[in-house]
């Protein structure tokens, strides 16, 4: 059976993805959008969305998602629930691989598979989850405003969003495992000069408790002494990092060290001549809904300057 080949695939669902297959419909690029191993993105585990333009009184992000989606479908944007499983960008048009099944050939690609966030492993993670517990203290600080929280974490993010918590929380307990922080001095000496947040050295988390309303407390232990105690929180951040979902790009695009696609500065261009990535895949430093919205636009944009660029010297004598 022949591949079928497609001018735009988007692989990836959440708002740069749909973003990207928003314009790229508009532009009459007539997108394929598959929407991969999580429809919608990490935003389909958020309950509530404050801070995107055009919501005045808020959003459940799995209804913000779906807003985007039929968005996109209005326009003629076709979606697959389908992952793509493999890519061959050595080739063109470029050759995918669908559910290590399915071949399809497009003549260009926008990459916005996401990036996710790394957790420590513990069921409570999850019991909690958008009930206390978050990976991201810019998206969910504002509904913590004069509580007590935790961040967990030694380096440059953790040390972000503890100060960044500072602003709006009671108290920050900031808790490292080691006797030192590995955030850059500058990050480090921020977070020595606030006040109210105090950092607990040499502690890994235990569990975090909870009740029906969600967080109440984190159990943690003290990893030279083995001794354990309960700091009562109402919230629970990870900064552990992001792990962006790239892998099956690595034989192919340039990727930095920690596994962020590498674009042109300005761009949303890639090593290769029409593979473009946008969002949390691209970005290490704002990961952000809106942002990457706004880089999914660019994405679209920057494929239909290619496709017509590649048309034009189809036709040329």
């Amino acid at each position: 059976m022949e591949a079928a080949k497609e001018k735009v695939v988007i692989i990836g669902s959440g708002p740069a993805g749909y973003t990207a297959a928003i314009y790229a419909a508009r532009a009459g690029l007539n997108p394929l959008v598959f929407a991969g191993a999580q429809p919608g993105g990490q935003l389909t585990t958020t309950n509530d969305v404050e801070n995107f333009p055009g919501y005045p009184d808020g959003v459940n992000g799995p209804q913000m998602m779906m807003d985007l989606q039929r968005q996109a479908e209005r326009f003629g944007t076709r979606i697959r629930y389908a992952v793509v499983t493999r890519v061959d960008f050595s080739v063109y048009p470029f050759r995918l691989v669908i559910d290590d099944a399915e071949e399809v050939l497009a003549a260009s690609v926008i990459i916005a598979t996401g990036a996710s966030a790394k957790y420590l492993g513990i069921p409570s993670e999850q019991t909690f989850a958008n009930r206390g517990v978050s990976a991201c203290a810019v998206c969910d600080g504002y509904f913590y405003r004069g509580k007590e929280v935790a961040v967990v974490g030694a380096g440059d993010s953790a040390a972000e969003e503890a100060t960044y918590l500072a602003k709006l929380c009671t108290k920050v307990h900031l808790l490292v495992r080691r006797n030192e922080m590995r955030a850059s001095k500058i990050m480090q000496k921020r977070v020595f000069a606030t006040p109210n947040i105090e950092i607990h050295w040499n502690t890994e988390t235990d569990e975090i408790l909870g009740d029906e309303s969600g967080v109440t407390g984190v159990r943690v232990i003290n990893n030279l002494t083995g001794e354990k105690k309960v700091i009562p929180i109402q919230g629970f951040f990870l900064a552990i990092g992001h792990k962006p979902n790239t892998e099956i790009f690595r034989d192919y695009l340039d990727l930095d060290e920690n596994g962020y696609i590498k674009v042109r500065p300005g761009s949303t261009r890639t090593n290769i001549e029409g593979v473009f990535a946008v969002g949390d895949a691209a970005d290490k430093v704002y990961r952000q809904a809106v942002t990457a919205a706004g880089t999914g636009c660019m994405g679209a944009l920057d494929a239909e300057k290619f496709l017509a660029a590649k048309e034009a010297e189809t036709v040329q004598p």
